[in-house]
């Protein structure tokens, strides 16, 4: 659980903000002014500051610089409209965030995690987002990680590349949520799923009366995703002819809805993803290579697990502390054998199967620790 310090001297606020923060799940302390504040950063560490800016004898720009001395915890500063210009000073002076009040609990709750995912990117831990964790340990899930979170600055298209199960959707909704566009929707489709005569209405809508069956006007996953982020999961399998629409819609932002006569502007984020060598797909003519070059502007290749093995214990410690306390077990350890298993093991299925596997080790686990007995492997 992670751990937050609130500091304010306004005593309904702090009490406020420390009740939102433990109904979002994160354990909270409270100090009523600077002073106390710096006196228990000396005692004990936290994974994100809030403060006030304005407070007496200490306001907020000097705890912050007091305090950066003492932690690098992220600390996110709250100002009212009319001390915004101390905000951006704070801002230049290392401060993570700010915000502005009045918030909501989803503005808190979004800033919160966006502090404890930076932070935890560095040191690799489990960063929360959305109703999901992204495990981060090995540096090169950390590399990932930070270009992900520079991405998702932009409007960029990006092309996220990877065997099934390595966390391409994950890694979609992570940058949608780091993002300017997290307040709006996130919508997946999945080309490979949706049979093909019916993945053109899906994406691009209809006009009522547009063909048998159509009742009523329907909007299509772009235009329910406009201000968000709509990812096109298994791009490579998207018939020939519906690439061709695709293309237009990323170069002109408009959709036309089947049976329409008329355009309708968008503005929404592409994510695509692919578990195909795409260039073979392009060379192959399975897949348009102007469309290509279109939603290959900023490429991220996620690796096998077999190619990262640092992430294994994490992951599967990950996995044995949600399904021990889902199936309402006290299972708390790996045994040394068990865990020389899974290293070996070559993962085809990825962070997907190894999560099935200690789903499974949790069930069949009679004491407080995974054996190698509780393993089971295929093909191995």
């Amino acid at each position: 659980m992670y751990k937050i310090l609130v500091v304010d001297d306004d005593e309904q606020m702090r009490m406020a903000l420390c009740a939102t923060l433990k109904h979002l799940n994160f354990k909270v302390n409270s100090a009523k002014n600077a002073q106390d504040a710096l006196k228990l950063l000396e005692k004990e560490s936290f994974d994100a500051i809030i403060s006030d800016l304005k407070m007496p004898k200490i306001d907020g720009i000097e705890f912050l610089q007091k305090a950066k001395k003492i932690t690098d915890a992220p600390i996110i500063m709250i100002t009212a409209f009319g001390t915004i210009e101390n905000a951006v000073e704070a801002m230049k002076l290392g401060a993570f965030d700010f915000i502005l009040k009045p918030f909501s609990q989803d503005v808190l709750k979004k800033v919160v995690n966006l502090a404890i995912s930076h932070n935890s990117a560095s040191i690799g831990k489990t960063i929360p987002y959305g109703n999901d964790d992204f495990i981060v340990h090995s540096q090169t899930m950390k590399d990932i990680l930070s270009l992900a979170e520079k991405v998702a600055k932009t409007d960029a298209t990006v092309l996220l590349l990877g065997e099934s199960g390595t966390g391409k959707e994950m890694l979609a909704k992570f940058i949608h949520l780091s993002s300017k566009r997290s307040r709006h929707k996130f919508l997946a489709i999945n080309c490979a799923a949706i049979p093909s005569n019916l993945l053109e209405s899906e994406l691009f809508g209809y006009e009522k009366g547009a063909f048998s069956g159509a009742t009523k006007s329907y909007q299509g996953k772009f235009e329910q995703a406009n201000k968000g982020t709509l990812l096109l999961d298994e791009i490579t399998e998207m018939p020939l002819e519906l690439q061709a629409k695709i293309l237009r819609v990323i170069q002109e932002r408009k959709v036309d809805r089947l049976g329409s006569k008329e355009s309708v502007d968008i503005d929404v984020r592409i994510i695509c993803t692919t578990n195909k060598n795409i260039e073979e797909t392009v060379k192959n003519g399975e897949f348009r290579e102007d469309l290509y070059y279109r939603i290959n502007v900023f490429p991220i290749r996620i690796p096998s697990l077999k190619e990262r093995k640092d992430d294994i214990e994490p992951l599967a410690e990950f996995f044995l502390k949600k399904y021990s306390k889902s199936f309402g077990k006290n299972i708390s350890s790996i045994s040394k054998e068990a865990l020389e298993i899974l290293f070996k093991y070559h993962w085809p299925g990825n962070v997907r199967e190894l999560e099935n596997v200690i789903e499974r080790a949790v069930i069949l686990c009679e004491g407080d620790t995974i054996t190698k007995d509780d393993i089971f492997l295929h093909n191995i």
